[in-house]
């Protein structure tokens, strides 16, 4: 055999290989389990988004995220608390069912039978997932065992899983930002015991200037200014350093990665150079500041709480401070959705985006969260999974964030569980359903304020557990009522006994359903 023939052999010997190999390669690609990138702000309003039509606040990289896959412009948390709305969240059940009715349960035993059901992450590692969990978890952590990293338990110094969200971060900025005295005018931040500059909404800045005593102790939601830690260290950038560090180390494995950020959940403290982008004098007021809240279903906050949540200079101040925080968030957004696209995991990927509940700043003179209302219930929620969710799709229909539960283990192909929740696939790949309906609850106290929520083609009903003998049923349209200033009920609820009648009905076709609500 001459030379040359070897040669030419050689050739198509290799090319044979390097073919079989492209092959192999591709359908270890095509057969690789998809990821899982699951982000969860804390108390992000459903308008603090640019995507959502918000013209003063600019959210580039979560808008990519509806963008490039399916915005769901009517989603609403399950309930508007912090550990039971994650509850849900994570095992797709209600309230009632997971018993997690307030922040206090958060640190239930396994043995009290409080959230029974498994989570998403517990079924995705029972097939082939690693699950990894970044910032706060709010939820028993017996649930949180099923991660390979330490959980760092929001409320807690130190868990059987580790230092506590505080102490973790403070950990961190220890080697970053060392602790220093406040200044003249500056207080020390409840979170990071690092010195904020207050503004006029701070609970303490309104003591020093009426001569009062500010050596107290205060809650985090009474905390409002800009705070001394730089922005590269804020706490946003602790937890995306773990999900970008955690990404990096899991590339070539099927992965869960979940980063929870803490805000723009109070204090109410951003760094300088994002407040800076948002100056209170531009800030936009809520045209339902000075609701008088007379046919509300809910009270009006007592005279200290109205006189400062009511006061629209104080409020921009608020909307500036919120909307900075928001900003640092999405900013993190971008570099995580990039070291996705850099390491080619992108099209291999769903992300998912949502937040636990809302913030009313300022809406009706309220701050928080705890009802019902559409700042407090009405969350930012969308989904990119190339290849399988079509970019641009838009859902009106109504949603839970309790149904990304069923959405998650559908699309990612995992075993059918129990949901009281449904896959949101329907909807994403069929269009709207003019009948489709959410219920959500409210459960912390079932006697002073309505239980349960209902929503459908714009018609909000806010209803009143059994038990709630004095709370008044409330009807809004939202179609030509958004600020939900007219409870119509209270004017004259004979109108419209036939819209009360048809959610009821879809009230008692869920309670049926899902077996909670009775």
């Amino acid at each position: 055999m001459s030379s040359k023939t070897k040669s030419v052999i050689r050739i198509v010997l290799f090319a044979v290989i390097f073919i079989n190999g492209i092959k192999i390669v591709a359908q270890e690609s095509k057969n690789k389990l998809p990821n899982l990138l699951f982000i969860i702000t804390d108390q992000q309003r459903f308008d603090a988004l640019s995507f959502a039509g918000n013209t003063v606040l600019e959210t580039p990289n979560m808008d990519r995220i509806a963008r490039e896959g399916v915005y769901f412009e009517n989603a609403y948390t399950q309930m508007a608390v912090c550990t039971p709305a994650r509850a849900s969240i994570l095992t797709g059940h209600t309230v009632e069912k997971t018993k997690m009715i307030s922040n206090n349960v958060a640190y239930a035993e396994r043995e009290t039978g409080i959230m029974p059901m498994k989570t998403f992450d517990e079924i995705l590692d029972e097939n082939g997932y690693h699950c990894e969990y970044y910032g706060k978890w709010h939820t028993p952590t017996f649930h949180a065992q099923v991660y390979h990293n330490p959980v760092t338990v929001a409320g807690r110094s130190r868990s059987e899983l580790g230092p506590g969200k505080k102490e973790a971060y403070q950990t961190y900025l220890n080697t970053k930002f060392p602790r220093i005295d406040p200044k003249e005018g500056e207080f020390d931040d409840a979170l990071t015991m690092r010195p904020y500059t207050p503004d006029p909404l701070d609970l303490r800045y309104e003591l020093a200037q009426q001569g009062l005593d500010t050596n107290i102790k205060v809650g985090q939601s009474d905390i409002h200014g800009v705070t001394t830690i730089p922005a590269k260290y804020h706490v946003a950038s602790f937890e995306a350093a773990g999900t970008l560090a955690a990404i990096e180390k899991l590339k070539h494995q099927p992965f869960s990665i979940t980063v929870s950020f803490h805000h723009p959940h109070p204090p109410y403290l951003a760094s300088k150079e994002y407040v800076e982008m948002y100056p209170p004098k531009e800030m936009v007021v809520p045209g339902n500041i000075n609701d008088d809240m007379k046919t509300s279903p809910y009270s009006k906050p007592k005279k200290d709480e109205a006189d400062r949540y009511s006061n629209p200079e104080k409020i921009q101040y608020f909307v500036s401070e919120y909307y900075a925080l928001v900003k640092e968030v999405d900013d993190w957004v971008g570099e995580i959705l990039a070291k996705l696209d850099e390491l080619g995991l992108s099209e291999n990927t769903m992300v998912v985006f949502t937040s636990d509940h809302g913030e009313m700043l300022g809406d009706h003179g309220l701050k928080g969260k705890f009802n019902f209302y559409e700042a407090s219930s009405h969350v930012p929620m969308m989904i990119r999974f190339p290849g399988r969710i079509k970019p641009g799709t838009i859902v009106k229909s109504p949603t839970s964030n309790m149904d990304l539960f069923a959405t998650i283990l559908d699309y990612l192909n995992m075993p059918n569980a129990p949901s009281d929740g449904q896959s949101l696939r329907g909807f994403i790949e069929k269009g709207d359903d003019e009948n489709a309906y959410v219920v959500t609850e409210w459960l912390s106290n079932l006697t002073s304020k309505p239980s349960h929520m209902v929503l459908k083609r714009g018609w909000k009903l806010m209803k009143p557990h059994a038990t709630g003998k004095k709370v008044p049923l409330a009807l809004y349209d939202l179609n030509t009522d958004p600020l939900e200033m007219n409870n119509l009920l209270a004017v004259n609820a004979e109108k419209y006994r036939e819209k009360v009648t048809e959610l009821e009905a879809c009230f008692d076709e869920w309670s049926e359903r899902t077996g909670s609500g009775k």
